[in-house]
């Protein structure tokens, strides 16, 4: 009998992972057809309608916002992902420098929907793929091709009151679980005179990593854990050293110390 009942538990467990695949797969399918549909739909009549560059951007944020929320809500009603996110209330301001470490392939989407005005680095291969070329445009994202000028149109961005959102890792966190953090975003910072607000991204059990195919889902339903943590103030890495080189170095030692003490209390590490 017992035989006969762990067989039957293990039969659910197998056909509720294949589900977990399928709708794994599905969700993938809609954002891509999604990301179409407002190119073809959507931004075309932005740019026809509405003049002011700024006024348009904005538009396009939100109703990119608006489709990541949809999007997330469609992967939790399908069974994919439980999430659980504290401190948001902090995103609830302008011109914010938000720095996240990255452990999985749809830490952008999730941080995007529940932030406000949200601007980001993008790829330059972002915008010549034809799934994602009209959200990015249309909404005036940062390419990162802009060589010495990136980081001056970062802090115009954040001048201006976007909220940015950078993964100073530069790619998702290797599979050892060790962030390593690029100076690119605390340069950004220490030269803007700008506090960061920090965002620790768990993920349990690991999945969407790097190097881990999207059909490769875990045993049981992944639970994403997003915490919103109190600013970093970046007077105290200024006011030790006027040397901007030296403020850096400082403040990213902190930053990835910050980051990888959060995933190793947490057992993520």
């Amino acid at each position: 009998m017992n035989d006969r009942h762990g067989y039957g538990a293990a039969m659910i467990d197998r056909l509720e992972r294949y589900w977990r695949v399928f709708g794994t797969g599905l969700s993938f399918a809609l954002f891509g057809t999604g990301g179409i549909l407002l190119r073809i739909l959507v931004f075309p009549f932005l740019n026809l309608f509405v003049r002011n560059a700024e006024k348009r951007n904005q538009l396009a944020r939100r109703v990119i916002r608006l489709s990541f929320i949809l999007f997330i809500g469609i992967m939790r009603i399908l069974g994919v992902l439980r999430y659980s996110i504290t401190g948001a209330e902090r995103l609830n301001r302008n011109g914010l420098l938000i720095i996240a470490n990255h452990p999985t392939l749809i830490d952008t989407i999730f941080l995007m929907s529940i932030t406000h005005n949200a601007d980001c680095i993008i790829k330059s291969s972002l915008w010549r793929n034809p799934f994602t070329h009209g959200p990015v445009h249309a909404a005036g994202y940062i390419r990162n091709d802009e060589g010495a000028e990136l980081v001056d149109d970062c802090i115009a961005a954040l001048n201006r009151g976007s909220n940015l959102i950078i993964f100073p890792e530069g790619t998702r966190t290797p599979d050892d679980g060790i962030v390593r953090i690029k100076r690119g975003a605390t340069n950004i910072a220490v030269r803007g005179k700008r506090n960061i607000t920090p965002v620790v991204i768990r993920c349990n059990p690991k999945t969407l990593g790097k190097n881990m195919k999207w059909w490769r889902v875990p045993e049981k339903r992944v639970h994403f854990l997003i915490e919103v943590k109190e600013d970093i103030d970046i007077n105290d890495f200024i006011s030790q050293d006027s040397n901007e080189v030296m403020a850096v170095r400082r403040l990213t030692d902190h930053i990835e110390n910050f980051f990888n003490e959060e995933n190793g209390n947490y057992g993520f590490a």
